[in-house]
């Protein structure tokens, strides 16, 4: 599959699994982003949050997640059926091409980079239940590849095709549930691709708008 390097979208975890909010706050990565960022449009009246910026060999930003709604800790029993929220992760659409130091290439960008790390997205805030500590990297491990091999088929009978406005043009995605929640993704008329992931929102009603401050969401 053509993507970017499995950077993680998402902020250390503190101890016992719960998140770190400082470490999502900063917003000066986004603002080195030479490509515009999307996330709910303003249907959307709940809080907003920024996660963390992923990028590329060279230093530069390629993709970057904003989360709506409730912030997610690492899925429990007692927190499973009471999160809603929506992280879309924005990624650049970028051709094979050569590292800004001539030394070597730089992969390309796809739907299916956005779909990975949306699905990679929801499993780093996704803890089965009757599962304790030392199983949960090697379950998190199996679940990353599966999340991988999913990506890279998506036209397979994994995927549904769901539409959804992007600036208010309907546009077309990929689109999954699982136990977990759900991932999407598509492109957009910007040069980027979008994904998303979520739990206790239905992924049916929601529309994507390019974000006109980033700022305000720090």
């Amino acid at each position: 599959m053509e993507t970017t390097s499995r950077v993680g979208a998402q902020a250390p975890a503190a101890e016992g699994g719960q998140q770190v909010p400082s470490a999502r706050r900063t917003v000066d990565g986004y603002l080195l982003a030479p490509f515009p960022w999307y996330g709910l449009d303003e249907a959307f009246t709940g809080p907003r949050w920024l996660m963390q910026v992923g990028t590329s060999a060279d230093g530069a930003v390629e993709h970057g997640s904003i989360g709506h709604g409730d912030e997610p800790s690492v899925r429990s029993e007692s927190t499973e059926d009471k999160e809603r929220f929506a992280v879309v992760v924005t990624v650049a659409a970028s051709p094979v091409r050569r590292s800004a130091d001539g030394t070597g290439l730089l992969e390309a960008t796809s739907v299916s980079s956005a779909a990975w790390l949306a699905g990679v997205g929801l499993l780093n805030f996704t803890w089965p239940g009757q599962m304790d500590h030392t199983l949960r990297d090697d379950w998190l491990d199996q679940q990353t590849e599966t999340a991988w091999v999913l990506a890279d088929d998506l036209t397979g009978s994994d995927w549904s095709t769901l539409s959804l406005p992007v600036d208010g043009v309907p546009t077309p995605f990929h689109y999954r549930e699982s136990e977990f929640g759900w991932v999407l993704a598509g492109s957009t008329q910007e040069g980027v691709h979008v994904g998303a992931y979520g739990r206790g929102m239905s992924a049916y009603g929601l529309a994507f708008a390019m974000v006109k401050d980033i700022g305000a969401y720090a």
